[in-house]
Protein backbone atom coordinates (compact mmCIF):
# COMPACT_ATOMS: atom_id res chain seq x y z
CA UNK A 1 0.00 0.00 0.00
CA UNK A 2 1.23 3.45 -0.90
CA UNK A 3 0.64 6.36 1.43
CA UNK A 4 0.71 9.99 0.33
CA UNK A 5 0.66 12.34 3.30
CA UNK A 6 -0.26 16.01 3.39
CA UNK A 7 3.15 17.09 4.70
CA UNK A 8 4.81 15.77 1.57
CA UNK A 9 6.00 12.40 2.91
CA UNK A 10 5.53 9.72 0.28
CA UNK A 11 5.92 6.10 1.32
CA UNK A 12 6.18 3.51 -1.44
CA UNK A 13 6.33 0.32 0.60
CA UNK A 14 7.53 -3.13 -0.26
CA UNK A 15 3.86 -4.11 -0.27
CA UNK A 16 3.93 -3.45 -4.00
CA UNK A 17 5.46 -6.90 -4.25
CA UNK A 18 3.50 -10.14 -3.88
CA UNK A 19 0.99 -10.04 -1.01
CA UNK A 20 2.03 -11.81 2.16
CA UNK A 21 -0.07 -14.58 3.67
CA UNK A 22 -2.10 -13.76 6.77
CA UNK A 23 -2.96 -16.02 9.69
CA UNK A 24 -6.56 -17.14 10.02
CA UNK A 25 -6.45 -15.72 13.55
CA UNK A 26 -6.42 -12.23 12.05
CA UNK A 27 -8.91 -12.98 9.28
CA UNK A 28 -11.80 -14.76 10.98
CA UNK A 29 -13.65 -15.20 14.23
CA UNK A 30 -15.58 -18.28 15.34
CA UNK A 31 -19.33 -17.97 15.51
CA UNK A 32 -20.59 -18.04 19.09
CA UNK A 33 -17.24 -17.04 20.55
CA UNK A 34 -17.54 -13.28 20.79
CA UNK A 35 -17.45 -10.45 23.28
CA UNK A 36 -20.58 -9.18 25.03
CA UNK A 37 -21.36 -5.65 26.15
CA UNK A 38 -22.31 -4.91 29.75
CA UNK A 39 -23.93 -1.79 31.20
CA UNK A 40 -24.91 -0.54 34.62
CA UNK A 41 -25.86 2.54 36.62
CA UNK A 42 -23.73 3.62 39.57
CA UNK A 43 -22.43 6.42 41.73
CA UNK A 44 -18.98 7.97 41.98
CA UNK A 45 -18.22 9.51 45.38
CA UNK A 46 -15.29 11.38 46.88
CA UNK A 47 -15.27 14.23 44.36
CA UNK A 48 -13.90 17.58 45.51
CA UNK A 49 -17.09 19.56 44.94
CA UNK A 50 -17.21 18.70 41.23
CA UNK A 51 -20.14 16.29 41.40
CA UNK A 52 -23.77 16.68 40.40
CA UNK A 53 -25.60 19.83 41.45
CA UNK A 54 -29.13 20.40 42.66
CA UNK A 55 -30.60 20.13 39.17
CA UNK A 56 -29.62 16.44 38.87
CA UNK A 57 -32.20 14.85 41.14
CA UNK A 58 -31.54 11.17 40.40
CA UNK A 59 -28.05 11.20 41.93
CA UNK A 60 -29.50 12.36 45.26
CA UNK A 61 -32.22 9.73 45.04
CA UNK A 62 -29.64 7.01 44.34
CA UNK A 63 -27.54 8.14 47.29
CA UNK A 64 -30.53 8.07 49.67
CA UNK A 65 -31.39 4.54 48.48
CA UNK A 66 -27.87 3.36 49.30
CA UNK A 67 -27.94 5.05 52.69
CA UNK A 68 -31.32 3.53 53.48
CA UNK A 69 -29.97 0.03 52.84
CA UNK A 70 -27.25 0.84 55.35
CA UNK A 71 -29.70 1.95 58.00
CA UNK A 72 -29.61 5.71 57.41
CA UNK A 73 -33.02 7.20 56.63
CA UNK A 74 -32.97 10.51 54.79
CA UNK A 75 -35.07 12.10 52.04
CA UNK A 76 -33.55 13.31 48.77
CA UNK A 77 -34.88 16.84 49.34
CA UNK A 78 -33.07 17.10 52.67
CA UNK A 79 -29.54 16.54 51.34
CA UNK A 80 -27.28 18.52 49.06
CA UNK A 81 -24.12 16.67 48.17
CA UNK A 82 -21.64 18.02 45.61
CA UNK A 83 -19.15 15.19 46.00
CA UNK A 84 -21.35 12.56 44.29
CA UNK A 85 -21.94 11.98 40.57
CA UNK A 86 -24.29 9.61 38.80
CA UNK A 87 -22.54 7.62 36.08
CA UNK A 88 -23.25 5.01 33.45
CA UNK A 89 -20.79 2.14 33.70
CA UNK A 90 -19.89 0.00 30.69
CA UNK A 91 -17.62 -3.00 30.23
CA UNK A 92 -16.79 -5.67 27.65
CA UNK A 93 -17.18 -9.30 28.73
CA UNK A 94 -14.63 -11.49 26.91
CA UNK A 95 -15.74 -14.86 25.51
CA UNK A 96 -15.51 -17.76 27.95
CA UNK A 97 -14.82 -15.38 30.86
CA UNK A 98 -15.06 -17.36 34.09
CA UNK A 99 -16.29 -16.20 37.51
CA UNK A 100 -13.48 -14.39 39.28
CA UNK A 101 -11.96 -12.90 36.11
CA UNK A 102 -11.16 -9.18 36.37
CA UNK A 103 -12.14 -6.80 33.56
CA UNK A 104 -11.85 -3.05 33.00
CA UNK A 105 -14.86 -0.76 33.26
CA UNK A 106 -15.57 2.76 32.02
CA UNK A 107 -17.60 5.31 33.98
CA UNK A 108 -19.17 8.35 32.27
CA UNK A 109 -21.08 11.13 34.03
CA UNK A 110 -24.73 11.46 33.01
CA UNK A 111 -25.58 14.49 35.18
CA UNK A 112 -23.97 17.91 35.40
CA UNK A 113 -20.81 16.80 37.20
CA UNK A 114 -17.78 18.70 35.90
CA UNK A 115 -15.00 16.32 36.88
CA UNK A 116 -14.65 12.68 38.02
CA UNK A 117 -11.01 13.03 39.00
CA UNK A 118 -10.19 11.33 42.28
CA UNK A 119 -13.62 9.68 42.56
CA UNK A 120 -14.48 6.20 43.78
CA UNK A 121 -17.01 4.05 41.94
CA UNK A 122 -19.36 2.30 44.34
CA UNK A 123 -20.47 -1.29 43.83
CA UNK A 124 -22.31 -1.41 40.49
CA UNK A 125 -24.08 -4.35 38.90
CA UNK A 126 -23.25 -4.80 35.20
CA UNK A 127 -25.94 -6.47 33.12
CA UNK A 128 -26.00 -7.98 29.66
CA UNK A 129 -28.62 -7.66 26.95
CA UNK A 130 -30.60 -10.49 28.59
CA UNK A 131 -30.90 -8.54 31.85
CA UNK A 132 -28.67 -10.91 33.82
CA UNK A 133 -25.90 -9.62 36.08
CA UNK A 134 -22.54 -10.84 34.74
CA UNK A 135 -20.10 -8.64 36.66
CA UNK A 136 -19.87 -6.25 39.61
CA UNK A 137 -17.66 -3.16 39.41
CA UNK A 138 -16.08 -1.01 42.09
CA UNK A 139 -12.87 0.95 42.50
CA UNK A 140 -11.07 4.29 42.01
CA UNK A 141 -11.76 6.13 38.76
CA UNK A 142 -8.77 7.15 36.65
CA UNK A 143 -9.46 10.05 34.28
CA UNK A 144 -7.40 10.91 31.23
CA UNK A 145 -7.82 14.65 31.79
CA UNK A 146 -8.17 17.32 34.43
CA UNK A 147 -9.62 20.75 35.10
CA UNK A 148 -7.47 23.44 36.72
CA UNK A 149 -8.46 26.94 37.81
CA UNK A 150 -11.80 28.56 38.50
CA UNK A 151 -14.46 30.55 36.70
CA UNK A 152 -13.06 32.14 33.54
CA UNK A 153 -9.45 31.32 34.42
CA UNK A 154 -9.55 27.55 33.95
CA UNK A 155 -7.85 24.98 31.76
CA UNK A 156 -9.48 21.70 30.70
CA UNK A 157 -7.42 18.82 29.28
CA UNK A 158 -9.19 15.93 27.48
CA UNK A 159 -12.50 14.73 28.97
CA UNK A 160 -12.47 14.67 32.78
CA UNK A 161 -16.12 13.50 32.92
CA UNK A 162 -15.17 10.02 31.62
CA UNK A 163 -12.82 7.68 33.46
CA UNK A 164 -11.73 4.06 33.65
CA UNK A 165 -11.42 1.64 36.53
CA UNK A 166 -8.60 -0.78 35.58
CA UNK A 167 -9.53 -4.33 36.62
CA UNK A 168 -12.45 -2.70 38.38
CA UNK A 169 -15.06 -5.41 37.81
CA UNK A 170 -15.22 -9.04 38.85
CA UNK A 171 -17.06 -11.53 36.64
CA UNK A 172 -19.80 -13.25 38.64
CA UNK A 173 -21.43 -15.31 35.88
CA UNK A 174 -19.78 -17.23 33.03
CA UNK A 175 -19.98 -15.55 29.64
CA UNK A 176 -22.73 -16.87 27.32
CA UNK A 177 -20.34 -18.40 24.80
CA UNK A 178 -21.15 -21.41 22.62
CA UNK A 179 -18.64 -24.25 23.18
CA UNK A 180 -17.10 -25.79 20.03
CA UNK A 181 -18.90 -28.85 18.66
CA UNK A 182 -18.52 -31.12 15.66
CA UNK A 183 -18.78 -28.16 13.28
CA UNK A 184 -17.38 -24.65 13.36
CA UNK A 185 -18.47 -21.59 11.45
CA UNK A 186 -15.73 -19.13 10.61
CA UNK A 187 -16.89 -15.54 10.18
CA UNK A 188 -14.69 -13.31 8.01
CA UNK A 189 -14.00 -9.89 9.51
CA UNK A 190 -14.09 -8.44 5.97
CA UNK A 191 -16.45 -10.27 3.62
CA UNK A 192 -14.82 -11.27 0.34
CA UNK A 193 -15.67 -14.09 -2.09
CA UNK A 194 -12.07 -14.74 -3.09
CA UNK A 195 -10.75 -14.82 0.48
CA UNK A 196 -13.56 -17.14 1.63
CA UNK A 197 -12.86 -19.52 -1.25
CA UNK A 198 -9.13 -19.53 -0.48
CA UNK A 199 -9.78 -20.28 3.20
CA UNK A 200 -11.95 -23.27 2.30
CA UNK A 201 -9.36 -24.50 -0.22
CA UNK A 202 -6.54 -24.22 2.31
CA UNK A 203 -8.51 -26.09 4.99
CA UNK A 204 -9.48 -28.87 2.59
CA UNK A 205 -5.85 -29.39 1.62
CA UNK A 206 -4.92 -29.73 5.29
CA UNK A 207 -7.84 -31.64 6.82
CA UNK A 208 -10.10 -32.77 3.97
CA UNK A 209 -10.38 -36.08 2.17
CA UNK A 210 -11.04 -36.74 -1.51
CA UNK A 211 -14.77 -37.43 -1.11
CA UNK A 212 -15.33 -35.60 2.16
CA UNK A 213 -14.27 -31.94 2.13
CA UNK A 214 -13.63 -30.47 5.56
CA UNK A 215 -14.59 -26.90 4.72
CA UNK A 216 -17.13 -25.16 2.51
CA UNK A 217 -17.55 -21.46 1.81
CA UNK A 218 -21.23 -20.67 2.41
CA UNK A 219 -21.03 -17.03 1.41
CA UNK A 220 -18.37 -14.29 1.28
CA UNK A 221 -18.58 -13.85 5.06
CA UNK A 222 -18.78 -17.42 6.39
CA UNK A 223 -16.94 -20.72 6.01
CA UNK A 224 -18.29 -23.92 7.59
CA UNK A 225 -15.66 -26.37 8.89
CA UNK A 226 -16.15 -29.92 10.14
CA UNK A 227 -13.95 -31.02 13.02
CA UNK A 228 -11.84 -34.03 11.88
CA UNK A 229 -12.21 -37.31 13.75
CA UNK A 230 -8.63 -37.03 14.99
CA UNK A 231 -9.64 -33.83 16.83
CA UNK A 232 -13.10 -35.01 17.92
CA UNK A 233 -12.11 -35.01 21.59
CA UNK A 234 -9.75 -32.05 21.24
CA UNK A 235 -11.71 -29.18 19.68
CA UNK A 236 -9.51 -26.58 21.38
CA UNK A 237 -6.41 -28.05 19.75
CA UNK A 238 -8.18 -28.03 16.39
CA UNK A 239 -9.06 -24.34 16.73
CA UNK A 240 -5.45 -23.58 17.69
CA UNK A 241 -4.31 -25.41 14.55
CA UNK A 242 -6.73 -23.38 12.44
CA UNK A 243 -5.50 -20.09 13.83
CA UNK A 244 -1.90 -20.90 12.86
CA UNK A 245 -2.74 -21.57 9.21
CA UNK A 246 -2.05 -18.80 6.69
CA UNK A 247 -4.09 -17.68 3.69
CA UNK A 248 -3.32 -15.15 0.97
CA UNK A 249 -6.04 -12.53 1.25
CA UNK A 250 -7.67 -10.52 -1.51
CA UNK A 251 -9.28 -7.10 -1.44
CA UNK A 252 -10.84 -4.69 -3.95
CA UNK A 253 -8.72 -1.96 -5.47
CA UNK A 254 -9.40 1.19 -3.53
CA UNK A 255 -8.16 4.77 -3.20
CA UNK A 256 -9.02 6.55 0.06
CA UNK A 257 -8.87 10.34 0.16
CA UNK A 258 -9.15 12.54 3.24
CA UNK A 259 -9.60 16.07 1.92
CA UNK A 260 -9.49 17.59 5.41
CA UNK A 261 -5.94 16.45 6.07
CA UNK A 262 -4.73 15.98 2.50
CA UNK A 263 -3.97 12.29 3.11
CA UNK A 264 -4.24 9.79 0.25
CA UNK A 265 -3.92 6.02 0.57
CA UNK A 266 -3.62 3.96 -2.61
CA UNK A 267 -3.76 0.17 -2.55
CA UNK A 268 -1.30 -1.82 -4.58
CA UNK A 269 -4.14 -3.46 -6.55
CA UNK A 270 -4.91 -0.17 -8.31
CA UNK A 271 -4.31 -0.36 -12.08
CA UNK A 272 -3.93 2.67 -14.33
CA UNK A 273 -4.81 2.76 -18.03
CA UNK A 274 -2.78 4.74 -20.59
CA UNK A 275 -3.53 8.40 -20.01
CA UNK A 276 -1.99 11.85 -20.40
CA UNK A 277 -2.41 14.35 -17.58
CA UNK A 278 -2.05 18.12 -17.91
CA UNK A 279 -2.38 19.95 -14.64
CA UNK A 280 -1.83 23.60 -13.75
CA UNK A 281 -3.09 26.19 -11.29
CA UNK A 282 -4.98 29.38 -12.02
CA UNK A 283 -4.87 31.87 -9.14
CA UNK A 284 -7.03 34.98 -9.06
CA UNK A 285 -6.20 37.38 -6.21
CA UNK A 286 -8.33 40.41 -5.41
CA UNK A 287 -6.99 42.85 -2.81
CA UNK A 288 -8.80 45.88 -1.45
CA UNK A 289 -6.90 48.63 0.37
CA UNK A 290 -8.34 51.80 1.86
CA UNK A 291 -6.67 55.22 1.26
CA UNK A 292 -7.56 58.49 3.00
CA UNK A 293 -8.42 61.46 0.78
CA UNK A 294 -7.49 64.63 2.67
CA UNK A 295 -8.90 67.98 1.33
CA UNK A 296 -6.67 71.10 1.17
CA UNK A 297 -6.56 73.36 4.21
CA UNK A 298 -9.44 75.85 4.65
CA UNK A 299 -11.44 74.15 1.90
CA UNK A 300 -15.04 73.03 2.20
CA UNK A 301 -14.21 69.41 1.43
CA UNK A 302 -14.36 66.53 3.89
CA UNK A 303 -11.99 63.70 4.60
CA UNK A 304 -13.05 60.55 2.77
CA UNK A 305 -11.91 56.92 2.79
CA UNK A 306 -11.41 55.74 -0.77
CA UNK A 307 -11.20 51.97 -1.46
CA UNK A 308 -8.59 50.88 -3.98
CA UNK A 309 -9.14 47.47 -5.59
CA UNK A 310 -6.32 45.54 -7.21
CA UNK A 311 -6.77 42.38 -9.26
CA UNK A 312 -3.91 39.99 -9.95
CA UNK A 313 -4.02 36.83 -12.04
CA UNK A 314 -1.36 34.14 -11.99
CA UNK A 315 -1.51 31.02 -14.09
CA UNK A 316 1.06 28.25 -13.73
CA UNK A 317 2.32 26.40 -16.74
CA UNK A 318 0.60 23.08 -17.35
CA UNK A 319 2.56 20.06 -16.17
CA UNK A 320 2.45 17.07 -18.46
CA UNK A 321 2.41 13.40 -17.34
CA UNK A 322 2.12 10.37 -19.59
CA UNK A 323 1.38 6.97 -18.06
CA UNK A 324 1.84 3.93 -20.29
CA UNK A 325 -0.10 0.67 -20.35
CA UNK A 326 0.23 -1.28 -17.10
CA UNK A 327 1.50 1.66 -15.09
CA UNK A 328 1.86 0.89 -11.39
CA UNK A 329 1.12 2.95 -8.32
CA UNK A 330 4.84 3.42 -7.77
CA UNK A 331 5.21 4.95 -11.24
CA UNK A 332 2.24 7.23 -10.60
CA UNK A 333 3.76 8.41 -7.31
CA UNK A 334 7.16 9.06 -8.84
CA UNK A 335 5.62 10.93 -11.79
CA UNK A 336 3.53 13.17 -9.56
CA UNK A 337 6.40 13.96 -7.21
CA UNK A 338 8.71 14.73 -10.13
CA UNK A 339 6.52 17.66 -11.16
CA UNK A 340 6.15 18.93 -7.60
CA UNK A 341 2.49 18.03 -7.11
CA UNK A 342 1.01 18.68 -3.69
CA UNK A 343 -1.51 16.35 -2.02
CA UNK A 344 -4.28 18.77 -3.00
CA UNK A 345 -3.18 18.52 -6.63
CA UNK A 346 -3.08 14.73 -6.43
CA UNK A 347 -6.61 14.60 -5.00
CA UNK A 348 -7.90 16.57 -8.00
CA UNK A 349 -5.89 14.42 -10.43
CA UNK A 350 -7.19 11.14 -8.94
CA UNK A 351 -10.78 12.34 -9.06
CA UNK A 352 -10.35 13.30 -12.70
CA UNK A 353 -8.69 9.95 -13.49
CA UNK A 354 -11.64 8.13 -11.95
CA UNK A 355 -14.11 10.23 -13.94
CA UNK A 356 -12.18 9.51 -17.13
CA UNK A 357 -12.21 5.77 -16.43
CA UNK A 358 -8.39 5.64 -16.43
CA UNK A 359 -8.08 4.24 -12.91
CA UNK A 360 -9.80 0.99 -12.00
CA UNK A 361 -10.46 1.42 -8.30
CA UNK A 362 -13.06 2.50 -5.80
CA UNK A 363 -12.61 6.13 -4.80
CA UNK A 364 -13.60 6.75 -1.16
CA UNK A 365 -13.62 10.34 0.08
CA UNK A 366 -13.75 10.61 3.88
Amino acid sequence: MTLLHRVGVWLTAASLAAPAATRLKELVSIEGMRENQLIGYGLVVGLAGTGDRRQTVFSAQSLTNILERMGVSVTPEAIRVNNTAAVMVTATLPPFAQPGTRIDVTAAAIGDASNLQGGLLLMTSLRGADGQVYAVGQGPVVTGGFVAGRAGNSQTVNHPTVGRVPNGATVERAAPSVPPGTELRLQLRHADFTTASRIAETLNKKFGEQQRPAAQAENPAAVRVKVPESFATRPVDFIAELERMTVETDRPARVVINERTGTIVIGKEVRISPVAILHGNLTVEIQTSFAVSQPPPLSSGTTEVVPQVGVGIKEDKARNLVLKEGATVEELVRALTSVGSTPRDIIAILQNLRSAGAIEAELDVI
